[in-house]
């Protein structure tokens, strides 16, 4: 049933940890690589290492983390995420206070930290349906994607502030505390969460592992969504690992990043808003693809961007602006479609088998991107990954999510 979600107390405090976690997490997407690439002096190589290490989990864990998730209430999942993350994050400005910071600690930390938030994301991913009904979802899914614009937009410039001024190691200590609060305010919410149903002869830990395998794989709208994603996140993997040093080369600063971000953010607020009405107008097949085709097209500004280096950050701006745009647009078709399709017991199963498939192609997208990088040179390396974002789209527009005009 259809329901106010401004006033939906339980969803209103699960946003508020959703955004207050994601603001501190934007402090630590910038901070690492630039501790990796300024304070420990990283080349191409070991910036591909980096990148790998914080979603290689994905790729390691990412199927038995779903079939993991279904056996379980989620919120506790949720929390414990939180808290090790937490404590995760804090060892590093101690470490930097003590001297200490090596990058044998730096890939520990993000290798781990990625193992957390996996389990965050595919707990977040199964618990929201149950918290607000499944006619609630594309609301939700606006409502999430507006406020990470918003995060997005004021959080990239806020932290590189942070940075110059306290240092990336010693600016982390924000996110975690983001973390804290974010898990006290998990622990507040107060929802009946059914524990998952007992059957008296529950398959094996494996055989749950195939069924959200298959289920994917027969479906003839989430097999080619999850094939997009995957290809995007391999091309955007490569870029991700070489953004920071590619910047460099530029002339333009390390926190210009942060600039960047947030020009994609506020297009993507605007996308946000027009979140619902795209739903209804063109349906969440059609957003999908729509999405796809924009983060490609946006891309294709990074390998062109020549010249002096505020030349180059306009046309920088200018292709995130698009890429923005399309990525929430992308994201709320995607996340609305996919847990509409899927029955309630497979949620956790289905969403990991999306992550396995989907995220656990950055690793090998980093580990590309800087051995390419080296070897072929950074632009040559961007060109390959902004091309390869661009063509990903051919696996949703050849496919019936184009003649999904319905929303779901």
């Amino acid at each position: 049933m259809k329901a106010n979600l401004w006033r939906h107390a339980n969803f209103l405090r699960f946003w508020s940890a959703n955004i207050i976690s994601d603001f501190g997490s934007g402090i630590t997407f910038l901070a690492l690589p630039i501790i990796g690439a300024v304070t420990l002096e990283a080349s191409a190589v070991q910036m591909g290492y980096l990148s790998a290490a914080g979603t290689l989990p994905y790729l390691l864990f990412g199927l038995p983390v779903g079939a993991f998730v279904d056996q379980l209430r989620k919120r506790p999942l949720l929390i414990l995420a939180d808290v090790g993350r937490l404590i995760l994050i804090a060892t590093l400005p101690i470490a930097t206070l003590l001297g200490q910071l090596t990058w044998p600690h730096l890939i520990l930390v993000t290798f781990l930290g990625g193992c957390l938030t996996l389990l965050a994301d595919v707990s977040e991913e199964a618990f929201l349906p149950g918290l607000i009904s499944r006619d609630n979802l594309v609301e939700g899914y606006s409502k999430l994607s507006a406020s990470n614009s918003l995060i997005e937009l004021s959080g990239p410039a806020l932290a590189a502030g942070l940075i110059e001024l306290l240092t990336a190691p010693i600016a982390l200590v924000i996110d975690a505390a983001s973390f804290l609060v974010s898990s006290v305010l998990l622990g507040t919410i107060q929802v009946d969460e059914p524990a998952p149903t007992l059957v008296a002869e529950r398959p094996s830990f494996w055989q749950q592992i195939r069924q959200g395998l298959s289920f994917i794989r027969h479906h003839p709208q989430l097999r080619p969504m999850l094939l997009n994603n995957s290809s995007m996140q391999l091309f955007g993997g490569m870029v991700d690992a070489l953004l920071i040093i590619y910047l460099l080369q530029l002339g333009l600063p390390a926190t210009f990043v942060g600039v960047i971000f947030a020009v994609g953010s506020l297009a993507g607020l605007g996308a946000a808003a027009w979140g619902r009405r795209a739903a209804k107008r063109i349906g969440l097949g059609r957003m999908v693809v729509l999405g796809s085709l924009l983060i490609g097209v946006g891309a294709l500004a990074r390998p062109l961007a020549f010249g002096t280096p505020w030349l180059a950050g306009a046309v920088l701006l200018l292709g995130q602006t698009v890429s923005g745009f399309g990525n929430t647009v992308y994201n709320i078709g995607y996340d609305s479609l996919a847990q509409s399709l899927t029955p309630d017991e497979l949620l956790g199963r289905v969403n990991a088998t999306g992550l396995f498939i989907g995220f656990g192609a950055l690793p090998v997208g980093a580990l590309l991107g800087g051995l390419f990088g080296e070897w072929l040179g950074l632009r040559t390396a961007v060109l390959i990954s902004s091309t390869g974002l661009l063509i990903s789209v051919l696996w949703v527009y050849f496919s019936p999510l184009k003649e999904r005009a319905a929303s779901a």
